[in-house]
């Protein structure tokens, strides 16, 4: 069970956010803007590398997920609902993704891991995209979704903050890039199979 199943009462949770949101003036398309410049202050806080840099990257990360929600929240309370926006939300998520892993893998100067973790990364996303292109809805399940890599990525930045030391031949944080290389790779497989069988 993925953490992205708890979606409807995370929902819950962030209308009251949502409201104030709005009556602070914010947009759905300037809260996914801001979610995004979160992702890169976690990025830079992984790549730096530091106890310091890890912790506050762990809380940029806290920050990305939840007004990555408050978006969608806030768009359906405005009633501004729009495959626009949609499709600006999509964009900022992958580049998220992408600057997230890279600030990850360069932080342990591990750029090869780095390539395998954002193309599992990338294809989990691509598939659960390309199955609502195909008529089947969004998929949002399988192994790791999204909101488990983003937990997974702050868990893990507090780790590396306190142990600091690395844990067999890789660091805390490349132990991190091997489970999403792995992972992502058979959870985007999980999606493929699943849809074909639904097709």
């Amino acid at each position: 069970m993925t953490l992205d199943r708890l979606r409807p009462i995370a929902e819950l949770v962030l209308d009251p956010m949502a409201t104030a949101a709005d009556r602070v003036g914010l947009t759905p398309n300037g809260v996914s803007v801001l979610a995004f410049g979160f992702a890169v202050g976690a990025a830079v806080g992984f790549y730096v590398a530091t106890p310091l840099g890890y912790v506050l990257g762990a809380a940029c990360v806290l920050a990305n997920g939840w007004l990555d929600l408050l978006d969608g929240a806030l768009a359906r309370l405005q009633n501004v609902d729009s495959r626009a926006g949609d499709l600006l939300d999509h964009v900022l998520d992958r580049y998220a993704d992408i600057v997230l892993v890279i600030g990850l893998a360069a932080g342990i100067d591990r750029y090869g891991l780095g390539l395998l973790a954002v193309t599992g990364v990338l294809m989990t996303s691509y598939l659960g995209t390309q199955i609502q292109a195909v008529g089947l809805g969004r998929e949002y399940g399988g192994l790791v979704g999204r909101a488990d890599r983003l937990a997974l990525v702050g868990i893990t930045g507090v780790v590396a903050a306190v142990v600091g030391q690395p844990v067999g031949p890789l660091p805390v944080v490349g132990w991190l890039l091997v489970l999403f290389a792995l992972v992502g790779h058979l959870t985007a497989l999980q999606r493929f199979w699943g849809a074909w069988h639904d097709l």
